[in-house]
């Protein structure tokens, strides 16, 4: 149960604005050195305001935080666990400035995306780097956990809740955050188009669990020029043409994210549903993985591996289904910036 040589354990995550004034110079801080006008910031920000002008991230976070800390101290690892976002308080520089204070040089970082792709592994490793320039710390990756059965156990169990009281020929519609195809052509390496495979894995292990017969994968979230081809079918799209072929009711599955933040409960709870709604579509979404005792778990046992790993690298990796383990360092290559080079944690 040691978890040396680390020191501490840091979540690393997106941030959210948690009152309406944070909306417009959070989406500056998400959107910055792109360019984008203050008018479209705003108007974006509209999908805030609907719920009281916050994200539920943050609070979803320090729920998670406080459920990781009580896991780890039942479990009787000595592990303080920091909390750092890249785009809202807390900053990740902030948190690493007060590690730094606290006498903590060793960091296994978490990552609350579980994918392969620039937004979602590399540029959190970049925004790290610039975070720690000057400090005396040393961060170290906890793998990505698409097909750990921390992850994919929650989300078999909540789609098979769904789909008992669902009507026989429910089609189970699996979702993630759309990205532009060439971030998913990049993802994993050049040309390996990691991002979309992973989740098709993750659909199709769910699914089998779950006794889902009928599933599909598609995407939500889409932003930015319209002239840029992202992954499709967008899930709107995709349950106009599922109500065209006699589908009559649909559970949502949303295993591209780990918790009911902003992109479910707007762009499914909301959007989509309104959508299933105009078409006659029975609809239910299935929990995300958020506090599950078996997600919790997962993140107290990768921290355990990486240390194992740090000592023996033929240590064993929990995973489910038939991809392998992400590696704990990415290559050089791997999820590249599609508009700069710059640097990154391992």
């Amino acid at each position: 149960m040691a978890a040396r040589p680390f020191d501490a354990l840091l979540l690393v995550s997106f941030g959210g604005p948690e009152k309406p004034e944070d909306v417009v110079p959070f989406l500056q801080n998400v959107t910055a050195g792109r360019g984008i006008p203050r008018e479209r910031l705003e108007e974006v920000g509209e999908h805030y305001f609907l719920f009281g002008g916050k994200s539920p991230l943050n609070d979803l976070n320090r729920e998670l935080i406080g459920a990781v800390e009580a896991d780890l101290r039942e479990h009787d690892v000595e592990l303080p666990v920091y909390w750092g976002n890249r785009n809202w308080d807390p900053y990740l520089r902030d948190t690493m400035q007060q590690m730094v204070d606290d006498g903590v040089r060793r960091v296994a970082y978490f990552v609350t995306s579980a994918y392969s792709s620039y937004s979602g592994c590399r540029q959190y490793r970049e925004n790290l780097a610039q975070a720690a320039a000057g400090l005396d710390l040393e961060l170290v990756r906890l793998r990505l956990y698409f097909n750990h059965p921390g992850f994919v156990g929650p989300f078999t169990e909540a789609t098979q809740h769904e789909l008992a009281q669902a009507p026989e020929g429910t089609h189970v519609v699996f979702v993630t955050h759309s990205i532009p195809e060439t971030m998913n052509d990049a993802s994993g390496g050049p040309g390996v188009g990691a991002y979309r495979t992973q989740h098709e894995e993750v659909a199709r292990l769910v699914a089998a669990g779950a006794g889902a017969h009928d599933f599909s994968l598609a995407y939500c979230s889409r932003s930015g020029s319209p002239h840029t081809p992202w992954l499709e079918p967008d899930v709107n799209d995709h349950l106009e043409t599922l109500a065209d072929t006699g589908v009559r009711s649909v559970v949502v599955v949303p295993i591209g994210f780990v918790s009911d933040h902003m992109e479910v409960i707007y762009d499914l709870d909301t959007e989509a549903r309104k959508t299933a709604e105009k078409l006659g579509l029975r609809f239910a979404r299935a929990a995300t993985p958020d506090r599950h005792p078996a997600f919790v778990a997962m993140i107290r046992q990768l921290a355990l591996e990486r240390a194992a790993v740090a000592a023996d690298p033929d240590t064993r990796r929990a995973v489910v289904g038939g991809c392998p383990p992400n590696p704990e360092t990415c290559d050089v290559g791997c999820c590249a910036n599609p508009r700069a080079e710059l640097p990154a944690v391992p």
